[in-house]
């Protein structure tokens, strides 16, 4: 795991740096909020420990943009009495806080503790199970009664952003623009990636089990999984 510290307290973070190396962790270290920032965008960093008080952007406002644009896990290191901080820090994001001054053990635990509640999380959404379908969104997979599907990037988007809101009925002006990132519609494309779709989904895809039609408005995916 890499693990940013950002803190401008350079003995803090040397002392943090040799214990979470000895840890197995790599270490990158930011003295102030724009530094922190820069590095995120430009470093691949799995975890943050923040600072509040830092120079330049202070750590609640570089919890609020890390969130606006990346999901890493991030634990606030905050002052004794900072109880309004360390709100303003949960509320923009902030999966926990210590305290200073702290012990390292304690932070380690509270570390792996986060990290493993956001791996799992990430795990259960990264697959959807409906009926005897799995669709695995980091592997882009579909397997249907355990037989993987072949599908297009556009039909396996456009049938992930159905089975992930069933019930949801989507104009075909809607599914354009979320799957194909445009706001000139085109509802012929649609109807047939749609009709492909069920082609390959459904047992019989003149009369769908799966994804629905509103007539009139639009498709949805079947709600129920019976």
């Amino acid at each position: 795991m890499n693990i940013l510290i950002v803190d401008d307290e350079r003995l803090i973070v040397k002392g943090l740096t040799q214990s979470l190396e000895q840890n197995g962790y790599t270490v990158y270290a930011a003295f102030d909020g724009k530094q922190a920032l820069n590095m995120i965008s430009t470093e691949k960093i799995d975890f943050i420990l923040l600072d509040i008080m830092l120079p330049e952007i202070d750590g609640i406002t570089v919890c609020k943009k890390v969130r606006e644009k990346k999901d890493i896990p991030i634990i606030m290191l905050t002052a004794k009495d900072d109880y309004i901080d360390k709100v303003l820090g949960l509320e923009f994001g902030a999966d926990d806080y210590v305290t200073k001054p702290f012990h390292t053990r304690e932070l380690i635990a509270r570390i792996n503790a986060v990290y493993r509640r956001y791996t799992n999380k990430k795990s259960e959404e990264e697959l959807i199970v409906f009926d005897n379908i799995s669709l695995d969104i980091s592997k882009r997979i579909l397997i249907k009664e355990g037989i993987e599907i072949e599908l297009t990037a556009k039909e396996f988007d456009l049938l992930q952003t159905l089975i992930a809101a069933p019930g949801r009925v989507f104009t075909r002006e809607k599914l354009f623009e979320l799957v194909w990132n445009d706001f000139i519609f085109d509802t012929r494309t649609v109807d047939v990636h749609i009709s492909n779709l069920r082609e390959k989904l459904e047992d019989v895809p003149s009369n769908p089990k799966y994804i629905k039609t509103k007539w009139g408005v639009g498709y949805f995916f079947r709600r129920d999984s019976k």
